[in-house]
């Protein structure tokens, strides 16, 4: 996946502060990597962002899911590095917990195995 962003440093040192490491950049462009999973970060500048940052009709539309074995731990590190993150909580299909990105994508963290609890 990659994300639209308004400024590159700005979103990096957002996702370097979730636990991702930076494994390459160019001016417009950076690659993080977390785990097994990467994400992109392309620069578009604020005037595509316009002034309110990302449209909120986009903003809507796509959230970061990520997976960790212990929420909690996990809530209290985000805490102690600063990363304003809601607190977990339980919902009939997982247990989780939000953060937003600088440019207001939903970065969201669930325990276990997403959706277990999801019925068709």
């Amino acid at each position: 996946m990659s994300l639209p962003v308004a400024d590159l440093d700005r979103s990096i040192a957002f996702y370097e502060s979730l636990g991702f490491v930076t494994e390459g950049r160019s001016d417009r462009f950076a690659l993080l990597r977390q785990g097994g999973g990467t994400i992109g970060l392309l620069r578009v500048g604020t005037a595509a962002a316009g002034e309110e940052g990302m449209p909120r009709r986009l903003r809507a539309l796509v959230q970061v899911e990520l997976t960790t074995d212990d929420l909690d731990q996990l809530y209290q590190d985000l805490l102690a590095r600063g990363v304003p993150v809601s607190p977990p909580r339980d919902l009939p299909w997982e247990r989780q917990m939000q953060v937003r990105d600088p440019d207001g994508f939903t970065v969201e963290f669930a325990e276990g195995r997403r959706g277990a609890g999801i019925r068709e």
